[in-house]
């Protein structure tokens, strides 16, 4: 099976830096994709009780009301979310922040600063078909 165009994937970009999110929708909508956002933690889990999960989420780690990794942990307890593809999208640099984003559930993690041309091959990446599912 074709993977979707990106006109037809959703990602949610969950960031409280309005600055960096602008960028980041920026860059997603030039690609074609759906972009809904959410600005901080609570957002965040109005996103995750209301509406359909995303084909991605980018997320931040430092955020006002839960931080990204208390959200990560939620949303990988949710079955209709919990094979949605995460990318943690944050400052925190050190091996131990990797390491717990990781062993929470982050398919991938960038640190800031980062290119946006890295986020968004590391996102097509996370969105191609499974070897063996092509048709």
């Amino acid at each position: 099976m074709n993977a979707p165009p990106p006109s037809q994937r959703t990602i949610l970009v969950v960031e409280d830096d309005d600055r960096l999110a602008s960028l980041i929708r920026f860059c997603l909508v030039r690609e074609g994709f759906q972009v809904r956002y959410a600005a901080d933690g609570e957002q965040a889990l109005q996103e995750f009780n209301l509406v359909q999960p995303p084909d991605l989420v980018v997320m931040d780690v430092m955020m006002p009301y839960r931080n990204g990794y208390e959200l990560l942990a939620e949303l990988r307890q949710r079955p209709a979310w919990d094979h949605v593809p995460v990318i943690m999208l944050t400052g925190r640099s050190r091996e131990e922040d990797v390491v717990q984003g990781l062993d929470l559930g982050a398919n991938d993690y960038l640190i800031k600063p980062f290119r946006p041309s890295e986020l968004l091959a590391r996102i097509r990446k996370l969105l191609r078909p499974a070897p063996g599912t092509e048709r």
